[in-house]
């Protein structure tokens, strides 16, 4: 017995020294952790807020969002537009365009031994599709000239899914602008902004009809401004993005992140290339005029002196000949309003109206704003000799520009 007694009394002294370590190892875990400013997660979570933390209100609760950070933020995203999109969208319209063309039937000398001289056509449709915006509830639709152009009939689908043909109410091919009707009941219209308030870098997005897939949105900055002598157009003033613009985008909308129309997407260039990322869309304060002028005089009328210009550097001017830098005059209408005034291929333009011109884009400009029948004041320069002359503006011709 005095064997098994000590056997007894040893055990229950290791399991009594094993409980008196694991004690003490739980104590120095503790004190460790509260010297180095940790807590185990259930004293984390048990722990008051004691002093503000920044984006916390004094309850340690996030405070309310604003209504403008409701517009532009979603639960459990980051940044969101979808009120911008659910404001635009319903007056972003799908176009389907048909015409009927002809085309020479392929010479097949067995079937018929003299078609080669006297070839024989067959009428075909052919189908293509582009966007509109409705601008106006009673069915004012805006629309680029080359999705339209040659058209033999036009339909739209709206966003809710109505169907109506479309008629054309005025086009405008120089700033490849065109306006549609449709008669339906209940039309939506977007809000129209400022084209001229946009930044480089401001977020911007496209709403269009890109390869038949209905009511896209795509996204990205407005990359510049005031783009020109791209030969997408006579008047040129692009805003230029980085939005993705795909075939069936043209005439869509470009939207602010306020939902209001800031342009109409128009085209890309150098796909062949696999650039990517160079959009033009037509500034809206370019849409509002050539919108006003269709209603008012069922066309756009500008001024004309038959002259084509172009900007040239010092080094370009040296080369040349020319006596400066500036804006020269390189071609020009034979009969037209400037030759009649006696200017001349070559002279360089100092001012206009008293105004010196920066550059080719603006010194067209200024001759389309002048009303026809006014006259305008060109002072030049050619060689050593300078002159002023006054040209009494004319009507600017109708021109037919397809782009597809």
């Amino acid at each position: 017995m005095g064997k098994i007694s000590r056997a007894i009394t040893f055990l229950a002294g290791a399991v009594v020294g094993a409980l008196a370590l694991g004690f003490l190892a739980i104590a120095l875990r503790h004190d460790a952790l509260s010297l180095l400013g940790l807590r185990a997660p259930a004293e984390r979570s048990a722990a008051p807020v004691t002093a503000p933390v920044a984006g916390l209100d004094d309850t340690g609760m996030a405070p309310n969002p604003s209504s403008a950070d409701v517009a532009e933020s979603a639960p459990g995203s980051g940044a969101s537009y979808s009120a911008a999109v659910r404001l635009a969208a319903p007056a972003v319209a799908n176009i389907y365009v048909a015409r009927v063309v002809a085309e020479r039937v392929p010479y097949n000398f067995l079937q018929d031994p003299f078609g080669e001289f006297s070839p024989r056509y067959r009428r075909r449709v052919e189908q293509s599709l582009g966007s509109g915006v409705i601008v106006d509830p009673s069915g004012q639709i805006v629309t680029n000239h080359h999705v339209i152009a040659d058209a033999d009939q036009i339909q739209v689908q709206l966003a809710d899914g109505r169907v109506a043909e479309a008629t054309v109410v005025g086009r405008d091919p120089d700033t490849d602008l065109a306006l549609l009707r449709i008669d339906l009941p209940d039309l939506p219209s977007i809000r129209l902004g400022r084209s001229d308030a946009l930044a480089v870098g401001d977020i911007v997005l496209a709403i269009g009809n890109p390869i038949g897939l209905s009511q896209t949105v795509t996204q990205g900055i407005v990359s510049a401004t005031g783009r020109a002598q791209l030969g997408l157009a006579t008047y040129e003033n692009f805003i230029q993005t980085d939005a993705p613009i795909n075939v069936g985008n043209s005439g869509g909308a470009l939207i602010n992140s306020r939902g209001e129309l800031v342009g109409i997407n128009t085209a890309v260039i150098a796909k062949t290339l696999g650039v990517e990322g160079i959009g033009f869309a037509i500034p809206v304060n370019l849409v509002r005029g050539v919108i006003d002028e269709i209603n008012t005089r069922g066309r756009v009328v500008r001024g004309w002196i038959g002259i084509a210009t172009g900007t040239v550097d010092e080094a370009r001017a040296k080369s040349l000949g020319l006596p400066a830098a500036g804006v020269v005059i390189v071609r020009m209408t034979s009969n037209s309003p400037a030759q009649r005034a006696g200017l001349r291929p070559g002279d360089l333009i100092l001012t206009i109206d008293g105004k010196a011109p920066k550059d080719s884009r603006e010194v067209l400009l200024r001759i389309a704003d002048t009303t026809p029948g006014e006259p305008l004041k060109i002072e030049w320069q050619r060689g050593g000799e300078k002159g002023a002359t006054e040209v009494i503006v004319d009507e600017a011709p109708q021109q037919v520009r397809n782009r597809n």
